[in-house]
């Protein structure tokens, strides 16, 4: 699998807030965690709705892949993202650790911080 192509792909359908899309890139019993899922989201039940709701209360948030390198069992990727407030552009950056089973994502942790 070319990791910076999957990563590339799967950061513009974060930006175009594509849940279908989304949801394309993670198996379906995958586990989900980032800084608003302390115990984190298990399988696409969970994950569509917590999706839609993270999308439906973000401004337009524009993600752009840095680097991206190969684990054993996955990737982890590096990435910047704008965020369009009222005030003006607010940037933060991130990094994934993504497991893999096949093409689909089984396990995906994100942190980030504000620049």
């Amino acid at each position: 699998m070319d990791i910076e192509d999957f990563n590339r792909r799967w950061l513009a359908a974060w930006t175009a807030k594509d849940v279908p899309a989304l949801l394309g890139f993670y198996a379906e019993d995958c586990l989900y965690k980032d800084n608003n899922t302390a115990a984190g989201i298990t399988g696409h039940a969970a994950l569509k709705p917590y999706l839609e709701g993270l999308f439906a209360a973000t401004p337009p948030m524009t993600y752009t892949p840095e680097a991206t390198w190969a684990i054993d069992g996955g990737f982890c990727g590096r990435w910047y993202c704008d965020i369009a407030m009222p005030e003006g552009v607010t940037k933060m950056r991130g990094f994934d650790l993504v497991i893999l089973k096949g093409d689909r994502i089984i396990e995906n942790e994100v942190y980030v911080h504000p620049l």
